[in-house]
């Protein structure tokens, strides 16, 4: 029989969340996203210490994120054991990392991988599914959370400099340590449901309970080319800045980057209700599609460009995943599955960054493995359609 979460934990319809249940997801959100763009900022670095070509280093993203396909394949089924227990497998494998050779530093990310994985996409079906009225705005908050980890990272690493990358691997996992700590505060009760019906908080729409498939292999979609654009281009573009223009530095590039995510998600709590969800979706992919086309094109890009191009890279990236999620929620439910779409997005994560890599050395230039973000931009936009398509009630004809 399925399970919801208790009322006293959730009350979605007066809007109020216990801190309780939210508090630990937020902070686990910030720390791991610490850990989930630390590549690249680190990446000069590791490929200058371990003295390693693009391709090699492409590979690092892909362990990454290939254990967090692992990781979130089986998130729902306990939400409060995949953030606990996640945060504790990342918090392992990052104090591990200062101690290895390149050698054995894949598997040691294929295990922080998974650990980000299980949390993550836990901590968006609890966040997602507590209340409906104004889940976009939610998980836009949850995710300047992540935002707000994401730009410490880069100043983690500038802070850590003076002592090398192994005080940046152990603060890291300290943070994670923290944050498995504090989900043991989680209720027991937290539960994913098993079904799009029955005793389901969410609105059913007719598509989830008639034909989910279809819908579920669009959002699959969306997930893996967002995540995987968004990694590729946060975990390339400090390296591609610094070979430009060896004045920059590559933890500039990134703190740039992600403040600019972090802004563009604030913006997201006051633009969907003035804009609407789906044209911000569209007008945000246009943004995104133009600046991409000018980083393959331009061929000497000036440092203030660079950072102009980086600042907007993360405006235009910053409402596409919180408005994916509410989409997808929107459309399919509480669904079962809901952690088999994340492990997906973790698919693209793997695969977009480790081509990008692949064709900046096939094509001697990271001007040219930046097509590959650019092309997974444009079938985001083409998949558009479908996503923000209303879903039909029961009472509709």
């Amino acid at each position: 029989m399925p399970q919801t979460y208790p009322r006293e934990e959730l009350q979605s319809d007066n809007h109020t969340v216990s801190f309780r249940v939210l508090g630990p997801v937020f902070f686990y959100f910030l720390t791991a996203g610490i850990a989930t763009v630390m590549l690249g900022p680190l990446l000069p670095a590791l490929i200058q210490h371990w003295h390693i070509q693009d391709a090699e280093a492409g590979r690092l993203f892909t362990a990454s994120f290939i254990g967090q396909l692992l990781g979130a394949w089986f998130a729902t089924r306990n939400l409060r054991r995949s953030i606990l227990y996640g945060a504790a497998i990342s918090a392992v494998g990052c104090a591990a990392m200062p101690w290895i050779s390149f050698s054995a530093a894949p598997i040691a990310l294929f295990f922080i991988g998974i650990g980000l994985g299980s949390g993550l996409a836990a901590g968006n079906v609890i966040i997602g599914t507590s209340v409906h009225t104004s889940r976009a705005r939610l998980l836009a908050l949850l995710n300047i959370a992540w935002s707000l980890g994401a730009i410490s990272c880069p100043v983690l690493i500038r802070l850590s400099a003076p002592h090398g990358i192994r005080l940046f691997f152990l603060l890291t996992a300290v943070g994670l340590a923290a944050s498995s700590f504090f989900a043991i505060a989680l209720p027991h009760t937290l539960q994913q449901n098993t079904h799009t019906s029955g005793s389901s908080q969410l609105p059913k729409s007719a598509a989830a309970v008639t034909s989910p498939l279809p819908l579920m292999l669009a959002f699959a979609s969306a997930l893996l080319l967002y995540i995987g654009v968004e990694n590729a281009l946060g975990g390339w573009l400090p390296s591609y800045a610094i070979r430009t223009n060896p004045l920059l530095r590559a933890s500039s590039i990134a703190l740039f980057f992600w403040v600019a995510e972090l802004i563009g998600r604030l913006l997201v709590t006051v633009l969907d209700t003035r804009i609407g969800e789906a044209p911000l979706y569209r007008i945000s992919l246009a943004l995104l599609i133009f600046v991409e086309v000018l980083l393959c094109v331009m061929a000497h890009v000036s440092p203030t460009n660079m950072v102009l191009l980086a600042i907007l890279c993360g405006l235009a990236l910053a409402p596409l995943y919180p408005l994916i999620v509410s989409f997808m929620i929107n459309r399919i439910g509480n669904h079962a599955k809901l952690g088999r779409l994340f492990a997906c997005a973790s698919f693209g994560g793997a695969l977009l960054p480790w081509f990008t890599g692949i064709i900046s050395t096939r094509f001697h230039g990271l001007r040219a493995g930046l097509i590959v973000p650019t092309v997974g931009t444009c079938l985001l936009l083409l998949l558009s359609t479908t996503l923000t398509k209303r879903p039909i009630a029961h009472g509709d004809t």
